[in-house]
C-alpha cells in the first residue's frame, strides 16, 4: 500500500488533537448540553486537571464558580454572545483556586448553537511577576517622579511646585499630610529632580522600628556593641550620596529624636558602640502624617528637631479638598489595574461618579485606589464600575426595606468632620521662636 493511501486514511481528529495540544493557551470545547469534548494540554496544566477527569463531564460537576458568577463556557452557550479578555476566577474539584483571563464564543451550525469554545491565558503566574517586578523594583530605589503625581487642582499644582523648588537644593524637606495622600510620591519626585538622582534612595519607616533596634538601624552598630553585634552600616552609611526618607518621623523616641537632631547639626554620626565620628553626605527627607503643631503639644517631635528638619514644609492638601482630582485618578488607576488584571474597564457609571465626588475619603488616594481594586476584582465581564462592585458600599451600606442608606459613609463623613483639622491650606503653620 502505498504512503499516499495510508495518509488518506489517518484520522484527521489525531492532527487536530497534536496541534491545539501544541499551543500555548487552553482550549475548552463542551457541546449543547454543557459536557466537555475538547480540552487540551495546556488548559489541564491551567486548571490542574487530569484530561480524564474532564472529558465526557458536565462542566459544573468537575468546577465551582463562587459567588454566584456564571461560567463563561455557559454563558456563550446559554445566551450566543462572545466574550472577549474576561477575567474569570473559579475552583477545580479539589478546591484549588484557579484565574484565567478567557475569550468564549458559541459554537453555531446551520443557525443553532451547538456548543462552546473558550481560549484561555494563565493570570495568576502574570499577575505573581508583575507584582514581584514592582517589589523588586521598590528595594531598588525610587520609582516615582513629579510625572507620577496625578491631579490638575491648583491646591495640589501648589504643592508640587514648591517641591520641585525645594529639589533645586540639598536642605531637608519635611512633607505633612493624611495617610494615604502621597507622601512617598512626593518625597521620591524631590530626591529625582535632584543632583541626588544618581545615588542611593532609602526609605524607612520609623514606626516599624523596634524601640530597642533603631539606633543600631540608623546609624549602624560596630563588634560587641551588645551582645551578638556584628559590624553592619546603618541607614545613613547605606544612603551615602543619595536621600534617606524617615516617614512617620514623630513615632521616633525622644532620646532618639535628640541623636538624629546632633547628626543633621554636626553632619556626623558615630555608629553604636563605636568612638569614632564618621562624616556624612546624605540629604534627609521627612515626613508625618500629623501637623507638627501637635505633635510638638503632645510631646512626639522634639521642637527643635521640627525646625532643623522643615527647612522646607510641604503641607498636601486631602483628597476632599481637591474633589476635581477623584475622577482623574479613579480612570488612572483603573488603567493601571486594565494593564494588572488583563481587563478593559472602561470607566465608571454616572451613579458611582456622584457617590465619588459626594464621599469625603478619610483615606485619601489610597482609598480611592483599593476601592478601584476591589471593585475590579468584583467585575466578570463588565466594562463600567456599577455603585453594586464598590468594596466601600458593600462593607458601609445597611439595606433595610425599600432601599438602604449609606450609614456607614455618613459616619465617615461625621468622623472627618469631627478629627483634627488636616494639614491643608485651612490651616497654616504657627511659627515659633525658639
Amino acid at each position: 500500500m502505498s504512503a499516499e493511501n495510508t495518509a488518506g486514511r489517518q484520522d484527521p481528529l489525531a492532527f487536530y488533537k497534536q496541534a491545539i495540544d501544541h499551543i500555548n493557551e487552553g482550549v475548552h470545547v463542551v457541546d449543547r448540553q454543557g459536557r466537555s469534548v475538547v480540552y487540551n494540554r495546556k488548559m489541564t496544566e491551567l486548571e490542574s486537571m487530569n484530561e480524564s477527569d474532564v472529558l465526557g463531564k458536565s462542566l459544573l460537576s468537575v468546577f465551582q464558580f463562587p459567588g454566584g458568577q456564571e461560567s463563561t463556557l455557559l454563558q456563550a452557550l446559554n445566551t450566543g454572545r462572545p466574550t472577549l479578555n474576561v477575567r474569570q476566577t473559579y475552583f477545580n474539584q479539589s478546591g484549588k483556586k484557579i484565574t484565567t483571563i478567557n475569550n468564549t464564543y458559541p459554537i453555531v451550525e446551520d443557525g443553532a448553537i451547538i456548543g462552546a469554545i473558550e481560549i484561555a491565558n494563565d493570570v495568576t503566574k502574570m499577575e505573581r511577576l508583575v507584582r514581584e517586578n514592582l517589589l523588586r523594583q521598590r528595594k531598588e530605589g525610587a520609582l516615582y517622579t513629579f510625572d507620577s503625581i496625578v491631579g490638575s487642582s491648583e491646591a495640589l499644582q501648589r504643592v508640587i511646585l514648591h517641591a520641585q523648588r525645594a529639589a533645586r537644593t540639598n536642605s531637608s524637606v519635611l512633607v505633612v499630610g493624611e495617610t494615604g495622600t502621597g507622601k512617598e510620591l512626593f518625597v521620591q519626585g524631590i530626591h529625582q529632580a535632584s543632583s541626588r538622582s544618581g545615588g542611593p534612595f532609602i526609605s524607612q519607616n520609623c514606626a516599624a522600628l523596634p524601640e530597642d533596634l533603631v539606633e543600631g538601624l540608623l546609624f549602624g552598630t560596630t563588634k560587641g556593641a551588645y551582645t551578638g553585634a556584628v559590624e553592619r552600616p546603618g541607614l545613613f552609611e547605606q544612603a551615602e550620596g543619595g536621600t534617606l526618607f524617615l516617614d512617620e518621623i514623630n513615632s521616633l523616641a525622644m532620646p532618639l529624636q535628640a541623636k538624629l537632631l546632633r547628626a543633621l547639626q554636626e553632619r556626623s554620626f558615630r555608629r553604636l558602640g563605636d568612638t569614632r565620628e564618621r562624616s556624612m553626605n546624605v540629604r534627609i527627607l521627612a515626613a508625618m502624617n500629623e501637623h507638627p503643631d501637635d505633635a510638638i503639644d503632645g510631646g512626639r517631635l522634639r521642637e527643635d528637631l521640627y525646625y532643623r528638619l522643615g527647612v522646607v514644609t510641604l503641607l498636601l492638601p486631602p483628597l476632599r479638598e481637591r474633589p476635581e482630582d477623584i475622577l482623574p485618578l479613579a480612570r488612572h488607576f483603573i488603567r493601571r489595574y486594565n494593564d494588572l488584571f488583563q481587563m478593559q474597564v472602561e470607566g465608571v457609571s454616572a451613579e458611582v461618579e456622584a457617590f465619588f465626588l459626594a464621599h469625603p475619603w478619610p483615606g485619601n488616594v489610597r482609598e480611592l485606589q483599593h476601592t478601584i481594586e476591589g471593585a475590579m476584582n468584583l467585575l466578570i465581564d463588565e466594562t463600567v464600575i456599577e455603585l453594586e462592585h464598590l468594596p466601600i458600599r458593600r462593607m458601609s451600606r445597611t439595606t433595610r426595606p425599600g432601599g438602604g442608606t449609606a450609614r456607614g459613609a455618613r459616619g465617615m463623613r461625621q468622623r472627618a468632620r469631627t478629627r483634627p483639622q488636616a494639614p491643608g491650606s485651612a490651616r497654616t503653620l504657627r511659627r515659633r521662636r525658639p
